[in-house]
């Protein structure tokens, strides 16, 4: 399971073995094959608003860590499909609707993915989740990663300060300490001005640090952040990449209140706000848990290519899709491709959200006009709604809808 997939390769290996991109693009790969993200960085309450989900909503959405799986869940739709390339990902989304419906209480699945570093979780894991696993999905978590340990342990040692994320923001956050700046600071600001003021003194001039800027000029630095080099060709033809990381990291930090934006908590301490609960993801809330558990029988979960996937399926049988940033990753060719079976498999009225990190949605000049011609680009909605997202790690966020 642990394997690059066929699929994982079509879609990142664009170039040729001997080119520049193309070393670039299969280094990728090798470092995509593993767990990169310890949480979605893509904001629901902003998907939510887009996609208008109503009772009778049929979801396609890329899984990653599945915690949009579960928020979505939150709205009540008839169906969530949640499919993904990387069996990491995957395989972190399945024990999450693992553990919802097995563990015995909310607190202890807040222990699990909240806290994510409790002593017991693995006696939680072992006792109420591992009888229920298919032998996949139990061999992978049993499974041991490169340091040597098995993979559930990262639920006790933890997870929020693991995987290709959680090691790459330690070295930042190293490197902030070295220098005598404290960004951890910003998590105890008490309004914006306050936020402000802490991301000017020991924020901001971080990113005048040589190593810094030299690290931040290397394409191989940002495929921790899951940026693939044809995802990092469009950011540098922006200009300024320094300049665009900063601005980011900006809104991240001074454009939304610390008090409820668990994006900004997880990148200045790797960690939720546990004690007024304030800044956690929609799934972990315990008003949340009940309404969310009820429907976990709605969700299913595929291994492999959404092209593929939907070349499956009859016409009509989906009306909501969510790509996260995948339409970074593909040539004009797929894109076409992908586009195509939206139009097929989607209903009239379907809404499809993605997000870029550039400003600007490829589609306006990579599909045919007669396949662009179907659909909508909400532009101003997009722009809007791109202005709230408090994860604030993407250049454009971007709504269309299928035409009546």
């Amino acid at each position: 399971m642990a394997g690059i997939s066929e699929a994982l390769r079509d879609a990142v290996h664009q170039h040729a073995p001997t080119s520049l991109m193309g070393m670039q693009q299969r280094l990728f790969s090798f470092w995509f094959n593993s767990f990169i993200y310890n949480q979605i960085w893509e904001d629901p309450a902003v998907d939510l608003q887009a996609l208008q989900l109503t009772q009778e909503s049929r979801v396609l959405t890329i899984a990653s860590g599945g915690c949009n799986v579960l928020n979505y869940l939150t709205a009540n739709p008839a169906h969530i499909t949640a499919i993904d390339l990387n069996p990491y990902h995957l395989s972190l989304t399945r024990l999450k609707l693992a553990a919802m419906k097995h563990l015995p209480d909310h607190a202890s699945f807040y222990d699990f993915f909240g806290h994510a570093d409790r002593d017991n979780n693995v006696a939680l894991y072992n006792k109420h989740i591992q009888p229920h696993l298919e032998e996949e999905l139990e061999s992978f978590w049993q499974g041991r990663s490169i340091l040597g340990q098995k993979r559930i342990h990262m639920f006790r040692d933890g997870l929020y300060r693991h995987t290709r994320f959680g090691y790459f923001m330690r070295l930042l956050h190293w490197i902030a300490r070295f220098t005598n700046y404290q960004p951890d600071k910003l998590l105890t600001a008490s309004s914006l001005y306050e936020q402000q003021a802490i991301f000017n003194q020991h924020i901001a001039p971080f990113f005048d640090n040589r190593l810094v800027k030299f690290l931040g000029k290397l394409p191989v630095s940002v495929f921790s952040l899951g940026i693939p080099p044809q995802q990092y060709k469009a950011m540098k033809e922006q200009g300024n990449l320094i300049g665009q990381y900063r601005e980011r990291v900006e809104r991240i930090a001074c454009q939304f209140p610390i008090q409820d934006n668990y994006f900004a908590w997880q990148g200045f301490s790797h960690s939720y706000d546990h004690e007024k609960r304030q800044a956690i993801p929609d799934y972990l809330k315990v008003e949340n848990y009940e309404g969310i558990r009820g429907q976990l029988g709605k969700v299913d979960t595929h291994l492999g290519s959404m092209i593929d996937f939907l070349e499956q399926q009859p016409p009509h049988s989906y009306d909501r899709f969510v790509f996260l940033d995948a339409q970074d990753w593909m040539t004009d060719e797929v894109l076409t491709r992908l586009w195509t079976q939206v139009a097929r498999v989607g209903k009239p009225g379907t809404r499809i959200i993605f997000r870029t990190a550039a400003a600007e949605s490829p589609l306006e000049t990579a599909l045919p006009a007669e396949l662009r011609s179907q659909f909508v680009y909400e532009a101003e909605t997009s722009a809007q709604l791109f202005q709230q997202d408090r994860s604030a790690i993407y250049g454009g966020f971007h709504l269309y809808r299928k035409a009546d």
